[in-house]
């Protein structure tokens, strides 16, 4: 039996949170519900888009004619400058805070055709530069700046026209909470950052690793919990999105080009998932235990239409997968990197 092919769990040093893994439950005959998929392709111009350009949104305001990217803020944001004045409440039962902040869409791309992987390494530079300007604009008032994108109808993406979000605030949410309290931990334990480290021995190992060029590496991290979830981490000691250099958001962008092609050419289809960068908050007096990485949790488990479901047990006892972390790596690392539309009309 190969190494990891039998039933195990695997913790998640990030979160503390272990996974099950049951590789043999891949074989099983599905008979369970499908999705839909959407194969129609889309105009560059959507008369109704609320993202286009010159398009009208619901608030009455008209967008730019513009040209790359556009960022405005959030019409619906679920975070609002005004602060409530509430009630205080002093039974731990029942303990709340109010929380502020800011929301704002970034879109990709005038075109609303395309995604992520079908843009120019030049579009998508536009793009990583795009969020460092906001994270940095952001930062100088919220500790907490999440750059993040949902992309398919799977994941409750209301617009296809590529676009991504970024929510600002002064709490820490329990993801970031929980890897703040982690990393620092395993940093006065060791003296050395905890994914600094882990990456070294994944780079000595590169059973996981999907891709990498100078200044990022994507992999299956150990720890996966959805069947072809993705990390991207920086090799260079970055602690802050903000602190990226104009070399590094052009490397990125080469990166984010070259996984998310490899997404869409596994079951040849534009691969849904939730996307987002973790940076070390802005009011640490010292961040030397982060590292900024970002994370991929794609919905699909056997195709195009076979989507994982966290229910039962994942709810209630802990995560469990069925496609190693090493055979998912396999998988990804096999596809193409000539997105597959391409091939199609070549």
């Amino acid at each position: 039996m190969t190494q990891f092919e039998y039933t195990h769990r695997r913790k998640n040093p990030l979160s503390g949170d272990w996974v099950l893994v049951s590789p043999h439950r891949n074989n099983r005959p599905w008979l369970g519900a499908t999705e839909q998929t959407n194969s129609v392709q889309l105009p560059s111009y959507q008369h109704d888009c609320p993202l286009c350009p010159s398009n009208e949104r619901a608030n009455d305001t008209t967008n730019p004619d513009y040209q790359d990217t556009f960022v405005f803020v959030n019409d619906f944001g679920a975070l609002t400058h005004e602060l409530a004045q509430a009630t205080e409440i002093t039974d731990e039962l029942f303990d709340y805070q109010a929380a502020t902040g800011e929301c704002r869409v970034v879109c990709y791309s005038p075109d609303h055709s395309k995604t992520m992987p079908e843009l120019s390494v030049n579009e998508l530079t536009k793009v990583v530069t795009t969020w460092r300007e906001n994270y940095l604009k952001l930062a100088k008032t919220y500790a907490n700046i999440h750059i993040f994108e949902n992309k398919g109808e799977i994941m409750g993406c209301s617009q296809p026209h590529p676009h991504g979000q970024i929510w600002a605030h002064q709490h820490a949410s329990s993801e970031i909470a929980n890897e703040d309290t982690n990393q620092l931990s395993y940093f006065k334990r060791n003296e050395s950052s905890l994914l600094g480290d882990y990456l070294s021995k994944e780079l000595a190992n590169n059973t996981r690793i999907i891709c990498q060029n100078e200044h990022w590496v994507a992999l299956v991290p150990f720890w996966a919990a959805w069947p072809f979830e993705t990390m991207i981490l920086a090799k260079d000691d970055i602690r802050q999105f903000g602190q990226i250099d104009n070399q590094q958001a052009k490397s990125l962008a080469a990166l984010l080009k070259e996984l998310t092609t490899r997404y869409d050419n596994v079951f040849n289809c534009s691969f849904p998932y939730s996307m987002g960068w973790h940076s070390a908050p802005t009011t640490l007096e010292d961040d030397s235990h982060w590292r900024l990485h970002a994370h991929f949790y794609p919905p699909l488990l056997r195709s195009a239409t076979v989507k994982k479901h966290m229910v039962g047990y994942e709810m209630l006892a802990e995560s469990q997968r069925d496609l190693s972390a090493e055979t998912a790596a396999d998988i990804l690392k096999k596809a193409s990197t000539v997105h597959f539309k391409q091939i199609k009309t070549a």
